[in-house]
Protein backbone atom coordinates (compact mmCIF):
# COMPACT_ATOMS: atom_id res chain seq x y z
CA UNK A 1 0.00 0.00 0.00
CA UNK A 2 3.08 2.26 1.11
CA UNK A 3 4.40 1.52 -1.97
CA UNK A 4 1.58 2.36 -4.40
CA UNK A 5 1.36 5.90 -3.12
CA UNK A 6 4.75 6.72 -3.40
CA UNK A 7 4.67 5.65 -6.98
CA UNK A 8 1.17 7.55 -7.20
CA UNK A 9 2.64 10.83 -5.78
CA UNK A 10 6.13 10.64 -8.30
CA UNK A 11 6.43 13.66 -10.80
CA UNK A 12 5.45 13.01 -14.45
CA UNK A 13 8.39 12.52 -16.82
CA UNK A 14 9.81 14.79 -19.25
CA UNK A 15 8.31 15.50 -22.33
CA UNK A 16 10.97 14.09 -25.10
CA UNK A 17 13.17 16.22 -26.25
CA UNK A 18 11.58 16.15 -29.70
CA UNK A 19 8.46 17.62 -28.00
CA UNK A 20 9.67 20.36 -26.40
CA UNK A 21 11.83 21.83 -29.59
CA UNK A 22 8.77 22.10 -31.31
CA UNK A 23 6.82 23.81 -28.73
CA UNK A 24 9.89 26.40 -28.91
CA UNK A 25 9.74 26.24 -32.55
CA UNK A 26 5.68 26.72 -32.39
CA UNK A 27 6.14 30.23 -29.64
CA UNK A 28 8.86 31.73 -31.71
CA UNK A 29 6.61 30.83 -35.07
CA UNK A 30 3.72 32.68 -33.65
CA UNK A 31 5.75 35.69 -32.10
CA UNK A 32 7.26 36.27 -35.77
CA UNK A 33 3.55 36.22 -37.11
CA UNK A 34 2.89 38.57 -34.60
CA UNK A 35 5.27 40.74 -34.93
CA UNK A 36 5.55 40.29 -39.08
CA UNK A 37 3.27 43.08 -39.80
CA UNK A 38 5.11 45.57 -37.86
CA UNK A 39 8.36 44.69 -39.31
CA UNK A 40 6.99 45.01 -42.95
CA UNK A 41 5.49 48.57 -41.73
CA UNK A 42 8.94 48.89 -40.70
CA UNK A 43 11.12 48.12 -43.43
CA UNK A 44 8.69 49.64 -46.05
CA UNK A 45 8.29 52.99 -44.41
CA UNK A 46 11.69 53.28 -42.71
CA UNK A 47 14.56 50.82 -44.17
CA UNK A 48 14.11 50.76 -47.66
CA UNK A 49 13.91 54.44 -47.90
CA UNK A 50 17.05 54.72 -46.04
CA UNK A 51 19.15 52.09 -48.16
CA UNK A 52 17.58 54.10 -51.14
CA UNK A 53 18.97 57.20 -49.93
CA UNK A 54 22.20 56.16 -49.20
CA UNK A 55 22.25 53.83 -52.66
CA UNK A 56 20.97 57.17 -54.48
CA UNK A 57 23.55 59.60 -52.83
CA UNK A 58 26.37 57.87 -54.67
CA UNK A 59 24.92 58.64 -58.16
CA UNK A 60 24.18 62.50 -60.38
CA UNK A 61 21.48 64.43 -60.41
CA UNK A 62 20.22 62.07 -63.12
CA UNK A 63 20.60 58.97 -61.18
CA UNK A 64 22.56 57.44 -64.17
CA UNK A 65 26.32 58.06 -63.53
CA UNK A 66 28.24 56.92 -60.30
CA UNK A 67 29.98 59.85 -58.91
CA UNK A 68 30.66 58.11 -54.89
CA UNK A 69 30.98 60.75 -52.50
CA UNK A 70 31.20 63.57 -54.69
CA UNK A 71 27.60 64.75 -53.50
CA UNK A 72 29.26 64.57 -49.94
CA UNK A 73 31.92 66.75 -51.38
CA UNK A 74 30.34 69.26 -52.91
CA UNK A 75 27.63 69.28 -50.41
CA UNK A 76 30.34 70.74 -47.57
CA UNK A 77 31.57 73.38 -50.24
CA UNK A 78 28.29 74.42 -50.62
CA UNK A 79 27.35 77.91 -49.04
CA UNK A 80 23.84 77.32 -48.59
CA UNK A 81 24.19 74.32 -47.27
CA UNK A 82 26.90 74.82 -44.89
CA UNK A 83 24.35 77.90 -44.07
CA UNK A 84 21.74 74.73 -43.23
CA UNK A 85 24.67 73.22 -40.66
CA UNK A 86 25.17 76.48 -38.99
CA UNK A 87 21.45 77.04 -38.31
CA UNK A 88 20.71 73.17 -37.31
CA UNK A 89 23.23 73.81 -34.78
CA UNK A 90 21.62 77.19 -33.29
CA UNK A 91 18.64 75.18 -33.32
CA UNK A 92 20.74 72.23 -31.54
CA UNK A 93 22.02 74.33 -28.91
CA UNK A 94 19.34 77.01 -28.47
CA UNK A 95 16.08 75.58 -28.66
CA UNK A 96 16.22 72.30 -26.71
CA UNK A 97 18.21 74.37 -23.90
CA UNK A 98 15.32 76.72 -23.34
CA UNK A 99 12.61 74.40 -23.47
CA UNK A 100 14.29 71.92 -21.11
CA UNK A 101 14.68 74.96 -18.71
CA UNK A 102 11.59 76.37 -19.32
CA UNK A 103 9.37 73.23 -18.68
CA UNK A 104 11.58 72.86 -15.60
CA UNK A 105 10.97 76.11 -14.02
CA UNK A 106 7.07 75.82 -14.91
CA UNK A 107 7.08 72.44 -13.55
CA UNK A 108 8.48 73.03 -10.02
CA UNK A 109 6.11 76.40 -10.10
CA UNK A 110 2.78 74.12 -11.40
CA UNK A 111 3.01 72.09 -8.23
CA UNK A 112 2.08 75.56 -6.22
CA UNK A 113 -0.71 76.74 -8.49
CA UNK A 114 -4.03 75.93 -7.15
CA UNK A 115 -5.22 75.37 -10.98
CA UNK A 116 -2.51 73.05 -11.98
CA UNK A 117 -4.68 71.27 -13.62
CA UNK A 118 -5.81 74.03 -16.13
CA UNK A 119 -1.94 75.56 -16.25
CA UNK A 120 -0.90 72.54 -17.62
CA UNK A 121 -3.80 72.33 -20.40
CA UNK A 122 -3.37 75.92 -21.26
CA UNK A 123 0.80 75.36 -22.11
CA UNK A 124 0.29 71.47 -23.56
CA UNK A 125 -2.72 72.80 -26.22
CA UNK A 126 -0.52 73.71 -28.92
CA UNK A 127 1.15 70.29 -29.03
CA UNK A 128 -2.44 69.73 -30.20
CA UNK A 129 -1.93 72.35 -33.14
CA UNK A 130 -0.58 71.24 -36.57
CA UNK A 131 2.84 72.61 -37.28
CA UNK A 132 1.33 74.04 -40.47
CA UNK A 133 -1.37 75.83 -38.49
CA UNK A 134 1.15 77.16 -36.07
CA UNK A 135 3.05 77.97 -38.87
CA UNK A 136 0.41 80.31 -40.09
CA UNK A 137 -0.24 81.73 -36.86
CA UNK A 138 3.35 83.07 -36.04
CA UNK A 139 3.65 84.59 -40.01
CA UNK A 140 1.04 86.41 -39.38
CA UNK A 141 1.71 87.28 -35.52
CA UNK A 142 5.41 88.46 -36.90
CA UNK A 143 4.25 90.48 -40.26
CA UNK A 144 5.98 93.93 -40.62
CA UNK A 145 2.94 95.70 -40.79
CA UNK A 146 1.96 97.14 -37.32
CA UNK A 147 -2.29 96.69 -38.78
CA UNK A 148 -1.48 92.92 -39.37
CA UNK A 149 1.23 91.75 -36.90
CA UNK A 150 0.40 91.60 -33.39
CA UNK A 151 4.13 91.97 -32.19
CA UNK A 152 4.73 94.78 -34.14
CA UNK A 153 1.21 96.37 -33.02
CA UNK A 154 2.52 95.79 -29.40
CA UNK A 155 6.30 97.35 -30.43
CA UNK A 156 4.71 100.31 -31.67
CA UNK A 157 2.29 100.77 -29.22
CA UNK A 158 5.04 100.70 -26.39
CA UNK A 159 7.39 102.95 -28.88
CA UNK A 160 5.01 105.66 -29.24
CA UNK A 161 3.58 105.80 -25.58
CA UNK A 162 7.75 106.26 -24.17
CA UNK A 163 8.36 108.25 -27.43
CA UNK A 164 5.71 109.51 -29.50
CA UNK A 165 6.00 109.89 -33.36
CA UNK A 166 6.45 112.39 -35.64
CA UNK A 167 2.80 114.16 -37.05
CA UNK A 168 4.08 115.11 -40.48
CA UNK A 169 6.51 112.20 -41.64
CA UNK A 170 5.77 113.24 -45.05
CA UNK A 171 5.98 116.93 -45.04
CA UNK A 172 8.71 118.61 -47.75
CA UNK A 173 9.55 121.95 -48.66
CA UNK A 174 8.11 122.64 -51.89
CA UNK A 175 10.59 122.48 -54.31
CA UNK A 176 9.08 125.17 -56.91
CA UNK A 177 9.60 128.55 -54.60
CA UNK A 178 13.16 130.10 -54.03
CA UNK A 179 11.37 131.92 -50.57
CA UNK A 180 11.28 135.62 -50.36
CA UNK A 181 12.97 138.27 -47.88
CA UNK A 182 11.71 136.60 -44.83
CA UNK A 183 10.39 140.14 -43.67
CA UNK A 184 7.29 139.48 -43.66
CA UNK A 185 4.90 141.97 -45.67
CA UNK A 186 1.93 140.36 -45.51
CA UNK A 187 2.99 136.73 -45.50
CA UNK A 188 6.01 136.31 -48.04
CA UNK A 189 7.64 132.81 -47.51
CA UNK A 190 11.05 132.00 -46.46
CA UNK A 191 13.00 129.73 -48.47
CA UNK A 192 13.41 125.93 -46.91
CA UNK A 193 16.35 124.29 -47.90
CA UNK A 194 16.52 120.37 -47.12
CA UNK A 195 19.63 119.65 -44.93
CA UNK A 196 21.80 116.18 -44.47
CA UNK A 197 20.13 115.20 -41.64
CA UNK A 198 16.71 115.65 -43.20
CA UNK A 199 15.78 118.87 -41.33
CA UNK A 200 14.66 122.08 -42.82
CA UNK A 201 16.00 125.14 -42.74
CA UNK A 202 16.29 128.72 -43.70
CA UNK A 203 19.35 130.57 -44.63
CA UNK A 204 21.11 132.94 -42.46
CA UNK A 205 19.12 135.85 -43.09
CA UNK A 206 16.45 136.19 -40.49
CA UNK A 207 16.86 138.98 -37.96
CA UNK A 208 14.72 139.69 -35.11
CA UNK A 209 12.12 142.08 -35.55
CA UNK A 210 10.66 139.50 -38.78
CA UNK A 211 8.31 137.68 -39.29
CA UNK A 212 8.87 134.55 -41.77
CA UNK A 213 6.52 132.44 -43.31
CA UNK A 214 7.75 128.08 -43.57
CA UNK A 215 5.22 126.48 -46.11
CA UNK A 216 5.23 122.93 -46.71
CA UNK A 217 3.66 120.44 -48.53
CA UNK A 218 3.45 117.05 -49.12
CA UNK A 219 0.36 116.41 -46.51
CA UNK A 220 -3.04 115.36 -46.86
CA UNK A 221 -5.41 117.72 -45.60
CA UNK A 222 -7.46 114.91 -43.82
CA UNK A 223 -4.08 114.08 -41.98
CA UNK A 224 -3.82 117.18 -40.29
CA UNK A 225 -3.96 117.33 -36.46
CA UNK A 226 -7.22 117.97 -34.73
CA UNK A 227 -7.54 121.70 -34.20
CA UNK A 228 -5.59 123.08 -36.52
CA UNK A 229 -6.19 126.55 -36.81
CA UNK A 230 -6.15 128.49 -40.08
CA UNK A 231 -2.26 130.23 -40.67
CA UNK A 232 -3.31 133.65 -42.06
CA UNK A 233 -4.27 135.19 -39.06
CA UNK A 234 -0.63 134.33 -37.92
CA UNK A 235 1.12 135.73 -40.65
CA UNK A 236 -0.51 139.14 -41.31
CA UNK A 237 -0.88 139.83 -37.71
CA UNK A 238 0.96 142.04 -35.45
CA UNK A 239 4.65 142.85 -36.25
CA UNK A 240 7.72 141.50 -34.56
CA UNK A 241 9.07 143.00 -31.80
CA UNK A 242 12.67 144.24 -31.68
CA UNK A 243 14.35 141.53 -29.77
CA UNK A 244 11.53 138.86 -31.68
CA UNK A 245 11.48 136.76 -34.40
CA UNK A 246 7.76 135.41 -35.21
CA UNK A 247 6.65 133.58 -37.92
CA UNK A 248 4.19 130.68 -39.13
CA UNK A 249 4.57 126.61 -40.32
CA UNK A 250 1.75 126.39 -42.51
CA UNK A 251 0.82 124.02 -45.23
CA UNK A 252 0.95 125.81 -48.37
CA UNK A 253 -1.61 124.36 -50.15
CA UNK A 254 -5.33 125.08 -50.74
CA UNK A 255 -7.88 122.72 -50.93
CA UNK A 256 -9.90 122.85 -54.37
CA UNK A 257 -6.91 124.62 -56.14
CA UNK A 258 -5.50 127.99 -56.26
CA UNK A 259 -3.56 130.14 -54.11
CA UNK A 260 -0.14 131.65 -54.75
CA UNK A 261 2.72 129.12 -54.16
CA UNK A 262 5.09 130.47 -50.96
CA UNK A 263 2.39 132.76 -49.59
CA UNK A 264 -0.33 132.26 -46.93
CA UNK A 265 -3.82 131.94 -48.69
CA UNK A 266 -6.65 132.48 -46.83
CA UNK A 267 -7.82 128.75 -46.45
CA UNK A 268 -4.23 127.88 -46.02
CA UNK A 269 -3.98 125.64 -42.53
CA UNK A 270 -0.86 126.07 -39.88
CA UNK A 271 0.66 123.24 -38.82
CA UNK A 272 0.71 122.61 -35.16
CA UNK A 273 3.00 121.00 -32.93
CA UNK A 274 6.11 121.22 -35.28
CA UNK A 275 9.37 121.52 -33.03
CA UNK A 276 11.15 124.65 -34.46
CA UNK A 277 14.80 126.44 -33.74
CA UNK A 278 16.29 129.15 -33.99
CA UNK A 279 20.38 128.58 -35.10
CA UNK A 280 23.25 130.96 -35.33
CA UNK A 281 27.04 129.76 -35.97
CA UNK A 282 25.57 126.05 -36.20
CA UNK A 283 24.24 126.47 -32.54
CA UNK A 284 20.62 126.29 -31.41
CA UNK A 285 19.84 129.43 -29.18
CA UNK A 286 16.07 128.90 -29.00
CA UNK A 287 13.74 126.17 -29.82
CA UNK A 288 9.91 126.34 -29.38
CA UNK A 289 6.58 124.13 -30.89
CA UNK A 290 3.78 125.79 -33.22
CA UNK A 291 0.68 126.73 -31.79
CA UNK A 292 -2.99 125.49 -33.53
CA UNK A 293 -2.38 127.95 -36.25
CA UNK A 294 1.26 127.29 -37.00
CA UNK A 295 2.80 130.15 -35.38
CA UNK A 296 5.52 130.40 -33.29
CA UNK A 297 7.41 133.22 -31.66
CA UNK A 298 11.24 133.89 -30.37
CA UNK A 299 12.10 136.33 -28.24
CA UNK A 300 15.22 137.75 -26.62
CA UNK A 301 17.51 137.13 -29.17
CA UNK A 302 20.57 139.59 -29.72
CA UNK A 303 20.85 141.64 -32.74
CA UNK A 304 22.06 139.59 -36.12
CA UNK A 305 21.08 136.84 -38.71
CA UNK A 306 19.75 133.79 -37.45
CA UNK A 307 19.01 130.90 -39.71
CA UNK A 308 15.06 129.48 -38.59
CA UNK A 309 14.93 125.16 -38.52
CA UNK A 310 13.11 122.56 -38.22
CA UNK A 311 14.34 119.91 -37.30
CA UNK A 312 14.48 116.00 -39.16
CA UNK A 313 12.74 114.72 -36.00
CA UNK A 314 9.56 117.03 -37.49
CA UNK A 315 9.89 114.62 -40.49
CA UNK A 316 10.85 111.13 -39.22
CA UNK A 317 9.04 108.28 -40.56
CA UNK A 318 6.50 106.66 -37.89
CA UNK A 319 8.27 103.85 -36.28
CA UNK A 320 7.10 101.10 -38.16
CA UNK A 321 7.98 97.95 -35.62
CA UNK A 322 11.04 95.20 -35.75
CA UNK A 323 11.69 93.12 -38.46
CA UNK A 324 11.08 89.79 -36.91
CA UNK A 325 11.44 87.76 -40.20
CA UNK A 326 14.51 90.14 -41.47
CA UNK A 327 17.74 88.12 -42.39
CA UNK A 328 19.11 88.81 -38.64
CA UNK A 329 16.65 87.79 -36.52
CA UNK A 330 13.95 84.99 -38.31
CA UNK A 331 16.04 81.95 -36.94
CA UNK A 332 15.55 82.93 -33.44
CA UNK A 333 11.86 84.05 -34.50
CA UNK A 334 11.10 80.79 -35.67
CA UNK A 335 12.61 79.28 -32.64
CA UNK A 336 10.17 81.65 -30.38
CA UNK A 337 7.40 79.42 -32.07
CA UNK A 338 8.72 75.83 -31.79
CA UNK A 339 9.38 77.32 -27.82
CA UNK A 340 5.42 78.06 -27.68
CA UNK A 341 4.55 74.71 -29.17
CA UNK A 342 6.85 72.02 -27.19
CA UNK A 343 7.27 74.25 -23.28
CA UNK A 344 4.16 72.02 -22.67
CA UNK A 345 5.53 68.68 -23.59
CA UNK A 346 8.58 69.56 -21.93
CA UNK A 347 6.57 70.33 -18.15
CA UNK A 348 4.69 67.28 -18.38
CA UNK A 349 7.37 65.28 -19.07
CA UNK A 350 9.70 66.65 -16.29
CA UNK A 351 6.49 67.42 -13.98
CA UNK A 352 6.21 63.70 -14.18
CA UNK A 353 9.20 63.47 -13.11
CA UNK A 354 9.06 65.55 -10.40
CA UNK A 355 5.51 63.47 -8.99
CA UNK A 356 7.91 60.13 -8.64
CA UNK A 357 10.90 62.19 -6.07
CA UNK A 358 10.76 61.43 -2.61
CA UNK A 359 9.32 64.02 -0.65
CA UNK A 360 11.03 62.89 2.35
CA UNK A 361 13.97 64.39 1.31
CA UNK A 362 12.28 67.29 0.17
CA UNK A 363 10.96 67.96 3.66
CA UNK A 364 14.08 66.98 5.35
CA UNK A 365 16.16 69.52 3.87
CA UNK A 366 12.90 71.92 4.44
CA UNK A 367 13.54 70.76 7.97
CA UNK A 368 17.18 71.49 8.58
CA UNK A 369 16.77 75.32 7.25
CA UNK A 370 17.46 74.95 3.39
CA UNK A 371 15.51 77.55 1.02
CA UNK A 372 13.07 77.00 -1.47
CA UNK A 373 16.16 77.75 -4.01
CA UNK A 374 18.67 75.99 -2.27
CA UNK A 375 16.09 72.96 -2.34
CA UNK A 376 15.42 73.71 -6.25
CA UNK A 377 19.58 73.58 -7.22
CA UNK A 378 20.95 70.83 -4.36
CA UNK A 379 18.04 68.69 -4.36
CA UNK A 380 15.19 69.08 -7.36
CA UNK A 381 17.78 69.38 -10.30
CA UNK A 382 20.17 66.79 -9.61
CA UNK A 383 17.29 64.11 -8.42
CA UNK A 384 15.78 64.94 -11.56
CA UNK A 385 19.09 64.61 -14.15
CA UNK A 386 17.67 61.55 -15.47
CA UNK A 387 14.80 62.91 -16.50
CA UNK A 388 15.90 66.35 -17.43
CA UNK A 389 18.41 64.76 -19.61
CA UNK A 390 16.03 61.93 -21.82
CA UNK A 391 14.18 65.28 -22.39
CA UNK A 392 16.57 67.22 -23.87
CA UNK A 393 17.86 65.00 -25.57
CA UNK A 394 14.50 63.93 -27.16
CA UNK A 395 14.37 67.78 -27.91
CA UNK A 396 17.22 67.47 -29.53
CA UNK A 397 16.33 64.67 -31.94
CA UNK A 398 12.88 66.52 -32.79
CA UNK A 399 14.86 69.80 -33.76
CA UNK A 400 17.12 68.82 -35.95
CA UNK A 401 14.17 67.27 -37.97
CA UNK A 402 12.40 70.42 -37.43
CA UNK A 403 11.48 71.40 -41.18
CA UNK A 404 7.16 72.98 -41.00
CA UNK A 405 8.11 75.91 -39.27
CA UNK A 406 11.27 77.02 -41.50
CA UNK A 407 9.47 76.52 -44.38
CA UNK A 408 6.16 78.37 -43.46
CA UNK A 409 7.24 81.29 -41.30
CA UNK A 410 10.65 82.22 -43.57
CA UNK A 411 9.56 84.21 -46.45
CA UNK A 412 11.02 83.70 -49.31
CA UNK A 413 13.51 86.49 -49.64
CA UNK A 414 15.02 84.87 -46.57
CA UNK A 415 14.39 81.38 -47.34
CA UNK A 416 18.23 80.70 -47.36
CA UNK A 417 19.36 82.66 -44.25
CA UNK A 418 16.52 80.65 -42.53
CA UNK A 419 17.07 77.00 -43.90
CA UNK A 420 18.35 74.30 -41.74
CA UNK A 421 19.42 70.29 -43.16
CA UNK A 422 16.07 69.54 -43.48
CA UNK A 423 14.55 72.66 -45.67
CA UNK A 424 17.97 72.52 -47.62
CA UNK A 425 17.23 68.50 -48.47
CA UNK A 426 13.82 69.65 -49.75
CA UNK A 427 15.27 72.37 -51.66
CA UNK A 428 17.60 70.82 -53.12
CA UNK A 429 15.48 67.74 -53.77
CA UNK A 430 12.48 69.15 -55.23
CA UNK A 431 12.35 73.06 -54.34
CA UNK A 432 14.33 73.77 -57.91
CA UNK A 433 17.72 72.16 -56.73
CA UNK A 434 15.98 69.08 -58.77
CA UNK A 435 19.38 67.01 -57.42
CA UNK A 436 18.14 63.62 -55.20
CA UNK A 437 21.70 62.77 -55.58
CA UNK A 438 22.72 65.70 -53.61
CA UNK A 439 19.58 66.15 -51.23
CA UNK A 440 19.97 62.19 -50.83
CA UNK A 441 23.62 63.05 -49.07
CA UNK A 442 21.88 65.69 -47.24
CA UNK A 443 19.53 62.81 -45.77
CA UNK A 444 22.61 60.48 -44.86
CA UNK A 445 24.16 63.31 -42.95
CA UNK A 446 20.59 64.00 -41.53
CA UNK A 447 20.16 60.22 -40.51
CA UNK A 448 23.80 60.16 -38.83
CA UNK A 449 23.28 63.04 -36.53
CA UNK A 450 20.30 61.85 -35.98
CA UNK A 451 21.08 57.88 -34.67
CA UNK A 452 23.73 58.85 -32.09
CA UNK A 453 21.28 60.90 -30.23
CA UNK A 454 18.53 58.02 -30.41
CA UNK A 455 21.09 55.04 -29.64
CA UNK A 456 21.75 57.49 -26.05
CA UNK A 457 17.91 57.73 -25.64
CA UNK A 458 17.50 54.35 -26.00
CA UNK A 459 20.13 53.36 -23.70
CA UNK A 460 18.31 55.62 -21.23
CA UNK A 461 15.26 53.84 -21.65
CA UNK A 462 16.76 50.31 -21.04
CA UNK A 463 19.05 51.31 -17.86
CA UNK A 464 15.71 53.34 -16.39
CA UNK A 465 13.71 50.24 -16.47
CA UNK A 466 16.02 48.19 -14.89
Amino acid sequence: MTATLVKEASPPAPPPPDDARRRRLRGRLVAVLFVLPALLLLGALVVYPVLFSVGRSLFDASGTRFVGAGNYTEMFRDPATLKAVRNTAIWVVIAPTLLTGLGLVLAVLVEKVRWATAFKLLLFMPMAVSFLAAGIIFRLAYDDDPDKGVLNAAAVSLHDAFKGSSSYPTARAREDTGGGDGSGGGGAGAGLTQQADGAYATGADVSPGTVTALGLVGVAPKDLPDGAAPALPAATGREAGADEVRGVVYLDFTPGGGGEPGVVDREESGLPGMKVEAVRDGRTVASTTTAADGSFSFTGLAGGPYAIELPAANFAPPYDGISWLGPALVTPAIIGAYLWIWTGFAMVMIGAGLSTLPRDALEAARMDGANEWQIFRRITVPLLAPVLTVVFVTLVINVMKVFDLVYIIAPGPVQEDATVLATQMWLVSFGGGNNQGLGSALGVLLLLLVVPAMVFNVRRFRRSQR
